[in-house]
């Protein structure tokens, strides 16, 4: 700006509370009274961005006047400014110039003064280069004294610039404001750079003076100084060579630290870190698989492949001495004991468990740490769960993989690919200890509800387990022989005390319950046993007298209410329009009932029912293929122009997304158009593409399970899926459901539909007299 080479200019004031700014000074200001909001935005809009900043006199002032000011301040450029939810900016500064206010032109709506630029003095015979000198060494002696981190200030003063170093060197070392307002006030670069030498040289005179006196204080006391009692830990530790030299290299700086320091804590806290990370120590793990295969079985019912899984690597384990860590990934819908089972592997493995939930995690310091420089560093969770453990060896969950975020702070995913990698974990750094920790036989156990949602690189270096939902027999199971004994034991009630008939509990399962695994079902019991509890107590009956009451019925619907599900969502009647199709979804499996309609319009597909963006292509391919269809048959399409049809999946609150509902569309959409009824007792699923062909989809298991939840017998599904249905489902399901697999659609509508797609059997060559039907 022109104007600060005047003499004499006018700019804002912003006064400022127990803070002097300087000239060639770079800091960050709040500003939040109205007056000072006035004149930072004054000094944005009409001044070029300076501003003049100076001291109040009085601190506890909210609005100070003219006479509460010093006049002496400094002329500064706004650099940045970010105003805060509350109407405050934060704004950073650039210390140009001294100043003095000659005259308060305004004070109303902020205060505009009129200034004297000062310039520096230099008497003619001093050395201001040899003063510069003496001020720059004492002033890193006193930084080093004081292991206070500034990295790049020392480069930025200049022997050849005096006037430039003792400003700098003035905002950083702790004064009181009255001395730096003095030192401000000081236009003489030599008088001022002779008083900061004064203040250095005395600063660094207690400095050493305490450095010297602690050792002596605690020698005289009998006590041990922290020199030597971490010396003594770190030769009592076994630590790795490596890891030993930085202990080492650690201790020393702290020697030369003052005591009570602020960096002299820093330095203990990562000693302390150093000696508690297990560098060494390996738990000696169970080799007995039998007793392994004993364990799994008692902590979970069925889960065989996952148990066969966990054998396998035990006996590669006796078989080879240093076998590499393991990293497993377990998908899987909510409530199917993903986490539970980690726990039992550990007690299995006999080694310790170790938990890190990756929920909502955005910060790749949360895995790696974070590095030294910063105030208040830490290290990561991987380093933290070593600790915890006690070991380099534990059994190590990484819970909900798949929730990983990444946002300015890092992706903490890529932070987890150094982890995960069995070619690279023996090397893994943190950044806090800035040193290698040998991950490789850490038993690495990650968890997601989809494996869709976990980064491709990270998945590439796990070994995928699916654990599908339960069947309805598998949580009777699970329910009498785990979940009655641990919620009665959690109640106060002995094993076998409360007892719940089968049929009680399948009415749990089926009415108050709608889940892919057991979590809500073990809430419910636990409400139970809760109120039966209370009954007890409220009997007033001794406890020899206590009579525990079998829960039937009706005890059943007194403790739980009425049914909170109903399986009569499937038609009892075949209708025109309407198909069943077959779900997936995070918690389970489910029926989707895909209804069509045809209206008034300008021939538009509609679709409602919140669906993702791959179902909304799936129905744009299956509206497409409904088309090619008609023109097969040499119908009237014509007429369709003058319509939009109305595609509707009900549950409008549940998200829906997917390519394995492309066949069901299609069919409700054919339906619709020809006239010919769907059977109700069919459910179907498949992806197709617009040559009519259906491929295969995931979570056959899951569908099965929901098509036998509602009662439906038969479903279609993709040819290349029948393997699945015969290696993956229950005996009692296969026997109660009949699977039809099929390659095209042709096959499927033969099946599906009431009547065969023919001539003779559709009601009309020209689609309009279907509107009509669609629409009574």
């Amino acid at each position: 700006m022109d104007r600060l080479n005047a003499k004499e200019i006018v700019l804002p004031l912003i006064p400022l509370r127990e803070f002097v700014a300087f000239p060639n000074v770079i800091v960050p200001i709040l500003v939040g009274r109205d007056k000072s909001v006035g004149a930072l935005k004054a000094a944005l809009e009409q001044y070029g961005g300076h501003v003049f900043l100076a001291a109040q006199k009085n601190q506890v002032t909210e609005t100070p006047l003219p006479e509460e000011m010093y006049e002496t301040g400094t002329i500064a450029k706004i650099e940045k400014s970010a105003e805060q939810s509350n109407g405050s900016f934060r704004i950073v500064i650039q210390g140009l110039k001294r100043g003095r206010i000659n005259e308060y032109v305004d004070s109303r709506e902020y205060h505009l003064v009129r200034l004297d630029i000062l310039e520096e003095r230099q008497e003619p015979g001093k050395d201001l280069l040899e003063l510069a000198r003496n001020v720059i060494a004492l002033f890193e002696e006193y930084i080093n004294l004081k292991r206070v981190r500034l990295p790049g200030i020392l480069t930025r003063l200049k022997p050849s610039q005096l006037s430039d170093a003792t400003d700098i060197i003035i905002s950083i070392i702790t004064l009181p404001l009255k001395i730096k307002q003095s030192l401000l006030e000081e236009t003489d670069a030599y008088a001022r750079g002779v008083r900061v030498y004064n203040i250095l040289k005395k600063e660094v005179l207690q400095l050493r003076s305490q450095r010297d006196i602690e050792p002596k204080l605690k020698r005289e006391e009998g006590q041990e100084t922290d020199y030597e009692e971490y010396r003594k830990k770190i030769a009592a530790a076994q630590l790795p060579d490596y890891v030993k030299a930085r202990a080492d290299e650690e201790l020393e700086r702290l020697a030369a630290m003052p005591p009570f320091s602020a960096e002299g804590t820093v330095s203990r806290y990562y000693l302390d870190w150093l000696l508690s990370v297990p560098w060494k120590k390996y738990r000696k793990e169970n080799k007995d698989i039998r007793k392994a295969a004993q364990i799994l079985d008692e902590d979970h019912y069925g889960l065989r492949k996952v148990k066969e899984r966990i054998l396998d690597y035990l006996a590669v384990r006796l078989l080879v001495k240093k076998a590499e860590g393991e990293i497993l990934c377990f998908v899987g819908p909510p409530g199917v004991g993903k986490s539970s089972l980690s726990k039992s592997i550990a007690r299995a493995l006999d080694r310790k468990f170790v938990r890190v939930s990756l929920g909502g995690v955005k910060d790749e310091a949360e895995i790696r740490g974070h590095r030294r420089t910063y105030i208040g560093s830490y290290p990561g969770q991987i380093v933290k769960g070593l600790k915890k453990a006690g070991s380099m060896n534990p059994v190590f969950l990484l819970d909900e993989i798949d929730k990983l975020n990444s946002d300015f702070r890092g992706d903490p995913a890529s932070a987890l690919l150094e982890a995960l990698d069995p070619e690279q974990n023996a090397e893994f750094s943190d950044h806090y200890l800035d040193l290698e920790l040998d991950l490789s036989q850490v038993f690495f156990i990650t968890t997601a509800n989809f494996a869709e949602n976990i980064p491709p690189a990270l998945l590439d270096r796990m070994e995928v387990i699916e654990l599908p939902g339960y069947t309805e027999r598998e949580k009777l199971e699970i329910a009498k022989n785990f979940l009655l004994k641990k919620q009665a034991e959690k109640n106060g009630f002995a094993a076998g005390q409360i007892r719940i008939a089968d049929d009680v509990l399948l009415g749990i399962i089926n009415e108050y319950t709608r889940e892919a695994g057991v979590r809500n079902l073990e809430r419910e019991i636990a409400v139970i046993m809760r109120k039966t509890a209370r009954g007890i107590i409220e009997s007033g009956k001794k406890e020899k007298e206590r009579e525990y009451p079998v829960i039937d019925r009706q005890r059943l619907l007194k403790y739980l209410g009425l049914p909170k599900f109903s399986s009569q969502k499937i038609f009892q009647n075949n209708e025109i329009g309407v198909a069943i199709g077959l779900a997936w979804t995070s918690a389970g499996g489910d029926i989707l009932v895909v209804e069509a309609r045809m209206l008034k319009g300008k021939g538009e597909l509609i679709l409602t029912g919140r669906l993702g963006e791959v179902m909304k292509e799936s129905s744009s391919a299956a509206f497409s293929y409904t088309k090619l269809k008609l023109f097969e048959l040499e119908l009237d399409t014509e007429e369709l122009k003058h319509y939009d049809i109305h595609l509707h999946i009900p549950e409008g609150a549940v998200p829906k997304e997917g390519p394995s509902a492309g066949v069901t569309l299609a069919v409700s959409l054919l339906s619709l158009l020809t006239g010919i009824p769907v059977r109700a007792d069919y459910a179907m699923t498949g992806e197709i593409t617009l040559r009519g062909k259906i491929l295969p989809v995931g979570g056959i298991k899951e569908k099965v399970i929901a098509a036998h939840r509602y009662g439906i017998k038969n479903i279609l599904i993709p040819s290349e899926n029948e393997k699945d249905f015969y290696e993956d489902i229950p005996e009692e399901l296969k026997a109660d459901i009949r699977v039809h697999p099929v390659d095209t659609m042709d096959e499927l509508l033969d099946i599906v539909l009431e009547h065969p797609i023919k001539i003779q059997n559709i009601r009309s060559k020209v689609i309009r007299p279907l509107q009509e039907a669609s629409l009574q």
